[in-house]
């Protein structure tokens, strides 16, 4: 596996190149945004490691200009910043996983390698349900050939109820997959979703077992 990390701390960045030595990884280091490719594709990396606070830019522009040009490779944000207004910035903005400094090198390691098997299972070829078309890794959806306009949390429950069509999702794994941090959103924020997501492809689309969860329905 072939990582890029965007860090400025001298230390933690060796110590991470250290470790995903002995992990098997090559790994790229970049220590200023303006080093940071224009495209991911430039660099092939399986994961992107970006960290916010860089001393010539932030992570977050870095992050929307990728996205802007449909970037599907995975990004892990490792930031100090604790505010959970800045981990919903870069979930929201197109984050993978947000990681808060100090980590554990073990958690960091298997949140790497969770990432990049979600990504690999989303294939390439779009989704066709009726005249909803999904397309994971491209983070775009259309319906009657009319672009989605979803927010990444939006986004990430159509897949994960549009993954299986007809499977009952149940809402705790849901909220699991939505949550900053594996902490767990409450059920007023995921109907909030919900309901929202529900009026942008059609309420039919989304049906509530009750007690359990949620099941698309193509």
């Amino acid at each position: 596996m072939h990582l890029l990390l965007i860090e400025d701390d001298l230390d933690l960045g060796r110590s991470l190149q250290a470790a995903f030595r002995q992990q098997g990884f090559s790994c790229e280091w970049l220590r200023r945004a303006q080093d940071a490719p224009l495209q991911l594709a430039d660099v092939a990396a399986d994961c992107v490691l970006l960290d916010l606070g860089l001393p010539d830019g932030s992570g977050f522009d870095l992050l929307a200009r990728w996205r802007r040009a449909d970037a599907a490779t995975p990004v892990v944000i490792i930031t100090a910043r604790t505010a959970l207004e800045d981990r919903l910035a870069g979930l929201d903005g197109g984050a993978d996983d947000v990681v808060l400094k100090p980590f554990a090198i073990p958690e960091l390691v298997s949140r790497i390698h969770a990432v990049v098997r979600r990504s690999a299972r989303q294939a390439h070829e779009a989704w066709t349900l009726g005249d909803l078309v999904i397309e994971p890794r491209g983070h775009r959806a259309r319906l009657a050939g009319e672009a989605l306009q979803l927010t990444a949390r939006e986004f990430q429950l159509l897949i994960e109820l549009a993954r299986e069509p007809g499977a009952v999702v149940a809402k705790g794994r849901i909220a699991q997959r939505l949550a900053p941090l594996d902490e767990p959103i409450d059920a007023a924020t995921l109907e909030m979703h919900v309901s929202n997501l529900r009026k942008k492809i059609g309420p039919e689309r989304i049906r509530t077992v009750r007690g359990i969860g949620y099941q698309f329905v193509a």
